[in-house]
Parts: structure tokens; sequence; C-alpha cells
């Protein structure tokens, strides 16, 4: 039976432990813009997939994910022993580095709604010089009892 309140649990602590690892033991220098973003733990607790982002050096400057992914593959080994060395769990999950694509896609649907408003305003703009294209009042008047 699959408890998925340890699971989550776990995968909050492996994302701190991964996180404070990066930051302070792993001295690789492509691993200085990597940022963990979120963690999901199989419900055996024996697979663990860690999200990350890299950003780049400036904001005109392209993140190294090649660059990044390389050095997460290097440093699993340590990683995982630090995650054995801090859960106390019986079986350490093995870790597998995953780009979140996220905040890629959330960039992308920024951009598509930007348009998308501007073109709203555009057709708003034509729509307030616009005139009925015919009869004034397009609907028909009642019949007059009279006329008949």
């Amino acid at each position: 039976m699959v408890d998925q309140a340890r699971a989550r649990k776990l995968a909050k602590r492996i994302s701190q432990i991964v996180a404070e690892a990066l930051e302070h033991e792993v001295k690789d220098p492509r691993l200085s813009m990597v940022t963990i973003t979120d963690t999901r733990v199989t419900g055996d607790l024996r697979e663990a997939t860690v999200y990350y982002t890299v950003m780049g050096a400036s904001l005109d400057e392209a993140p190294d994910t090649a660059g990044a992914a390389a050095a997460l593959d290097s440093a699993n080994g340590v990683l995982r022993s630090r995650v054995g060395q801090q859960t106390g769990v019986r079986h350490t999950p093995s870790l597998a580095f995953i780009l979140d694509q996220v905040p890629d896609e959330a960039r992308r649907m920024e951009e598509l709604l930007a348009q998308t408003r501007a073109s709203d305003a555009e057709v708003a703009r034509l729509a307030a010089s616009a005139s009925p294209a015919g009869d004034p009042d397009p609907y028909r008047a009642p019949r007059d009892a009279e006329s008949e």
C-alpha cells in the first residue's frame, strides 16, 4: 500500500538536501545557476525524479542546459549518498534529473496572451469606428393590421 503523504514528505526533503548540496558541497561551476524546482518520488520510495531549471548568467545570455545536465549526471553519486545519509530511509532512492519545462511554457503562454491582448485591442479600435453594413434596423417590423 502506497503512503502518499510519506512520499510527498520524502520528496520535499530530497529537494532540500539536493539544493543545499548543490549550493555548498558540489564545486562544479556549471551548477552555480541551477535551481531545484520540484521532486517526485514513486510510491515504493525507490526512485526520485528531481526537476531543475537553469538560469543564464545575465538576462541576455542563454542558459547552459547541456552543461548543467552533464554536471548533475556526474554529481549524481555524491548527491544520492548525501540523500541517503540525511533521510534515514532503508533504501536510498535513485535520482533522475529532468529539466523543468514549466518556466519556458509559462513564458510562451505569457507571449501568447500578450499577442491576444494586442489583437483584441486592434479589433476594439476597428469596431469603435465601424458602422453597420446594411439597413439601420435590419429586423423586420411587425405588420400593421390596417395594411392587410
